[in-house]
């Protein structure tokens, strides 16, 4: 009976450090960017889930367009999932996505906020994560590809007070609210316009362009004598820009971010004055990249910068996506 008993506790005791050792184990170790841990894999064998925002603007087209050029390439299996500013849908989409057991998530959020449940539950299941052009107000990403959006909102302010001068009467057209790129273009372009600008009106437009030609309406009822307006993306300023024509105004200087081709021909026609370009699909790209590098036991910076430039009629030809 005693020789039975011990046999019992050291199975117990064995089973216990089993436990122990179990608990500790973090899959692919994704949370902490431990490639250690990280089962190597091939491009060939990676399957990829990618969510983003919506299709139903030409800069997300380019980032997806990238993005399926870049998977193409390297051989990789991707399924994309359109959330078409829907933070809810991109919520199931993301749990589809885990339910089919991806590689990877890609992600380019609809909501800072709104996405850190679905980033927890990747983090949950030990799949990776990757941030697109957006940020994340909390989870654990492997990195975020991105621009600068504080320096494109800085830049914004910068290039109408150089071309205006100091108080220039300025209206600000902002993008979804709660959205990281929203966040940081404002807080960019607040940083020089509360010294150097007068800024009369901000609003939202939700980066929509019939939400912006509406909005500025408004704003330009309430005040004509507008020198500038500042959109946080080209569709909002494409969207002002025929609110100033409507409205019969000249001489107002438009400036939005992006870099999108209608922008670019809306430059060239002078129906805008400049935007700050991104390369999206270059941004689906290094995600790609990211994705492989990671199965590879390759060590990821947290951000990874896209570059971004300012476009003009000046050199407007020589920029494009």
């Amino acid at each position: 009976m005693k020789i039975i008993k011990k046999i019992s506790i050291f199975a117990l005791f064995v089973t216990f450090i089993f436990a122990l050792a179990a608990c500790g184990k973090t899959g692919l170790g994704n949370s902490s960017n431990d490639n250690k841990s990280t089962t190597q894999k091939s491009a060939k064998e990676l399957k990829l889930g990618v969510s983003i925002s919506t299709t139903n603007n030409p800069y997300f087209v380019a980032m997806k367009d990238g993005l399926e050029k870049a998977a193409g390439e390297k051989e990789v299996t991707l399924k994309i999932a359109d959330a078409q500013d829907d933070a809810a849908r991109q919520a199931d989409d993301i749990q589809n996505f885990i339910s089919q057991n991806v590689d990877a998530l890609l992600i380019n959020p609809v909501d800072s906020d709104a996405i850190v449940t679905s980033i927890k539950a990747a983090n949950n299941a030990n799949i990776p994560v990757i941030l697109i052009d957006r940020g994340s107000n909390g989870g654990e990403v492997l990195t975020t590809v991105a621009s600068d959006n504080v320096e494109a909102g800085k830049m914004a302010a910068e290039f109408i007070t150089k071309q205006l001068g100091e108080k220039a009467k300025t209206f600000e057209l902002s993008g979804v609210p709660g959205a990281s790129a929203t966040v940081d273009r404002g807080k960019g372009f607040e940083q020089i316009s509360k010294t150097n600008l007068d800024v009369l009106s901000s609003q939202s437009a939700n980066f929509d362009r019939a939400k912006a030609l509406n909005t500025a309406q408004n704003m330009i009822q309430g005040n004509k004598e507008v020198q500038a307006i500042f959109a946080q993306n080209d569709e909002m300023a494409l969207g002002a820009a025929q609110a100033v024509k409507a409205a019969g105004l000249s001489n107002v200087l438009i400036v939005g971010i992006d870099g999108q081709p209608d922008a670019h021909d809306a430059i060239a026609k002078g129906d805008i004055t400049a935007t700050i370009a991104q390369q999206p699909a270059k941004m689906g790209e290094i995600a790609i990249q990211s994705a492989i590098d990671h199965y590879q036991g390759k060590k990821l910076e947290k951000e990874t910068v896209s570059p971004i430039y300012l476009v003009t009629k000046d050199n407007v030809d020589q920029h494009n996506w």
